[in-house]
């Protein structure tokens, strides 16, 4: 008798009345109102109008919810386009199927306009909501959990996820646990979390560098975590496309440390003051 593990849920999906509440969306949700919320904190520790996030949060979050379902759907057609498969499930974002790098991608390309309307440098903004963003990412893993969807290889360690049978591999039905990998990858983002703020607390990183150590951890994490899955995914060259995707960021994040290693971090200025507040004394801008 298995004594020790984590059960899922009973369910994903509450109906009030003829509308239906889904755990999947509402932790998306969750994780968008934690960033933006941390994002506010952070940009008003540096000087600046916390209602700045939000406008740009209205630009960054719809693009990204695009580039996570399109990432998806193009690394993986055939769930949806082979002979026998409806088309139209590609539509269905609240069955599960938002992929971080294209949410990430096209997020960016989102506040980058976003910021050129309100004056911003985008390397400012992305290294303000890194933090909160990848906390963002770890709160949305556990709407993978009441989907029972995207746990690792069978396991027989303490925290082994059990699997109800309608959502076990067909080549191994009677399987019960699994590695869980949602767990793993969202204690990991608040791991990537924790270091960028006390990263961002002990030392003044020059502009954009914040960020690229948050796109080299995260994906350093994901390349382990791929390596338990057994979803559905293609392969290139014996490694899931996500795997090689991950093997990129970080070795361009990697490559733009390097390059940026002899910047100088910029002066903790409001724009338009000086170096110093009113009463003259130093700015601390780092805190969150």
């Amino acid at each position: 008798m298995n004594l020790a593990y984590l059960p899922s849920p009973s369910q994903g999906v509450w109906h009030l009345g003829p509308v239906p509440i889904r755990a999947y969306a509402l932790c998306i949700i969750l994780g968008i109102f934690v960033a933006v919320w941390l994002s506010q904190r952070r940009w008003a520790a540096r000087g600046r109008d916390p209602q700045e996030i939000a406008d740009i949060a209205m630009w960054a979050v719809p693009f990204g919810l695009l580039g996570g379902r399109l990432y998806h759907v193009i690394t993986d057609p055939e769930l949806y386009f082979a002979p026998g498969k409806r088309p139209i499930e590609a539509l269905y974002v609240w069955n599960g199927g938002l992929g971080i790098p294209g949410a990430v991608a096209l997020g960016a390309f989102g506040a980058w306009l976003g910021c050129r309307r309100r004056g911003i440098k985008l390397a400012d903004f992305a290294d303000a909501v890194a933090p909160g963003l990848v906390l963002a990412q770890g709160i949305g893993r556990w709407g993978n959990y009441f989907n029972q969807e995207l746990y690792g290889a069978p396991t027989s360690l303490p925290w082994k996820l059990l699997i109800d049978p309608a959502h076990r591999p067909p080549d191994s039905p009677t399987v019960a646990f699994y590695h869980p990998t949602f767990l793993y990858e969202s204690l990991w983002d608040v791991g990537v979390m924790a270091l960028l703020l006390w990263l961002d607390r002990r030392h003044r990183l020059p502009r954009g560098r914040l960020f690229a150590i948050y796109v080299l951890a995260y994906a350093a994490g994901r390349v382990w975590i791929e390596a338990l899955r057994i979803d559905h995914a293609n392969h290139f060259l014996g490694l899931r496309l996500n795997d090689w995707v991950s093997v990129a960021l970080i070795v361009s994040s990697f490559a733009y440390l390097v390059a940026t290693q002899r910047r100088t971090a910029p002066p903790d200025t409001e724009p338009g003051d000086d170096a110093t507040a009113k009463d003259g004394t130093a700015k601390d801008l780092r805190d969150a």
